[in-house]
């Protein structure tokens, strides 16, 4: 049953449709009692009687209810509505990053700023054991006001889970995925480092590390090395071009090892790029005048001068104390 603005939703209204995806459908509504606007999660109906699309559906709602951070979409309510699975989250206004993007090219203080702020919401999850496993710009909220927000934990495993299940299905995007995830082999939290180095690579250079077919993204992310994002923008600072590479290794122990490192490293390279900047305006607005040139000839004059002067004194002075004669 789908639903129009108006209807009721439990405790809700609706106030229209946000979205749809494999999973259920998004509505914007508004809790009658509270008049607060949210974003309603509703399972498909088809999927209802599906005990591992049910079971997936709670597990995004407990993974969802147990991160509490600024930079992730918060989970709001959840409910069984009859047969129905409802889950309600802040409503996030603003554009994905994959919109943002196609605007055109972003600057590079923003695409600094969104990167870390997409890496807090990993440390954040990552400390808890979870891993997002579909970190991409279609799923990264940029607000009105300039703030990440990560969200859609729906495929988010815990690390635990990753590890005993890992093998035999390949989940994700494969346009993000680590080369370990393609390969279906036991995944830990640097997947989501590799997903937000390809993010991060994409934003700066206006392309993704590698194209053409699935297949053939699939496989480059197994085999081929990227271009250095430095040869797509050649404006970009060689320890910057260093920090996306360190995070697209190959093999995850090349790779930055937590959120945290990853993020600290942004950050020590925004601070530098910032005291870089301070510095070279101080010098613009305050020029060092060049000191003037030396009056060497009227020193070296004044000075033979004075030294001749004393010594013919001192000559008259001898003559007149060895021969008083002269004076008679």
């Amino acid at each position: 049953m789908d639903f129009a603005a108006g209807d009721a939703l439990g405790d809700y209204e609706i106030l229209g449709l946000l979205g749809s995806g494999g999973m259920g459908k998004v509505y914007k509504v508004r809790h009658r009692l509270t008049q607060r606007v949210e974003a309603a999660k509703l399972l498909l109906p088809d999927l209802t009687t599906d005990p591992r699309s049910v079971q997936r559906f709670l597990r995004e709602i407990r993974i969802t209810a147990s991160l509490d951070h600024p930079n992730i979409a918060a989970l709001r309510n959840a409910q069984i509505l009859g047969d129905r699975l409802l889950m309600t989250m802040e409503l996030v206004e603003g554009s994905t990053l994959k919109a943002v993007m196609h605007r055109g090219r972003i600057p590079l203080d923003q695409c600094i700023e969104y990167t870390l702020q997409a890496l807090a919401a990993l440390s954040c999850a990552h400390a808890q054991g979870i891993i997002h496993r579909d970190i991409k710009p279609a799923n990264i909220m940029i607000t009105s006001t300039g703030g990440v927000k990560v969200m859609d934990f729906g495929i988010a495993r815990t690390a635990t889970d990753c590890a005993l299940t890992g093998t035999g299905q390949v989940i994700g995007s494969p346009a993000y995925m680590a080369p370990e995830q393609i390969a279906c082999k036991a995944m830990d939290t640097r997947i989501d480092i590799y997903a937000l180095g390809v993010t991060f690579y994409e934003m700066l250079t206006g392309e993704r590390p590698f194209k053409g077919a699935e297949y053939q993204v699939m496989n480059a992310h197994l085999k081929q090395n990227p271009r250095p994002p430095q040869e797509l923008n050649p404006s970009l600072p060689p320890a910057l071009n260093g920090i996306v590479l360190r995070a697209l290794a190959k093999r995850p122990d090349d790779r930055f090892p937590t959120a945290d490192v990853f993020r600290n490293a942004v950050e020590g390279f925004r601070t530098a790029s910032r005291q870089q900047a301070i510095i070279k305006e101080i010098a613009c607005r305050n020029p060092i005048a060049a000191p003037p040139a030396p009056q060497k000839d009227k020193v070296d004059l004044s000075f033979l001068l004075l030294t001749l002067a004393f010594i013919a004194v001192a000559v008259i002075a001898i003559v007149i104390i060895l021969h008083p004669a002269l004076l008679r």
